[in-house]
């Protein structure tokens, strides 16, 4: 696994959701400091990930996945991705969704 290069995508619906909650911390929340530092977080976490996105623990759905999901823990949020190995020679990992920590998880994704 350590000589697997991964190509980044996203999906979507992980813009829209952190989009969401940025806005919310920045104009509700009146802390545009604090949504840009989360920003910040979401997108180092995700490029630190990258070079090893499979060696870390699967996420245990109780729904049947064609790729397991995994996370990324980033203050009280998670980044969940797949990573997608049947579209060619190189693997890419898929970002998916950006949820609040509290939400129930598998209802969302």
């Amino acid at each position: 696994m350590a000589d697997t290069k991964y190509i980044l995508r996203y999906l979507p619906l992980f813009y829209e959701e952190l989009e969401e909650k940025v806005v919310y911390i920045a104009e509700t929340l009146k802390n545009p400091q604090a949504a840009n530092n989360l920003l910040d977080l979401v997108e180092s976490a995700i490029l630190e990930r990258l070079p090893n996105a499979e060696s870390f623990e699967r996420y245990r759905s109780l729904k049947e996945r064609r790729y397991p999901y995994y996370r990324i823990y980033t203050k009280n949020f998670v980044i969940y991705y797949v990573v997608v190995d049947d579209e060619g020679p190189e693997k890419i990992m898929e970002v998916r969704r950006f949820l609040y920590n509290g939400q129930n998880r598998d209802v969302n994704i």
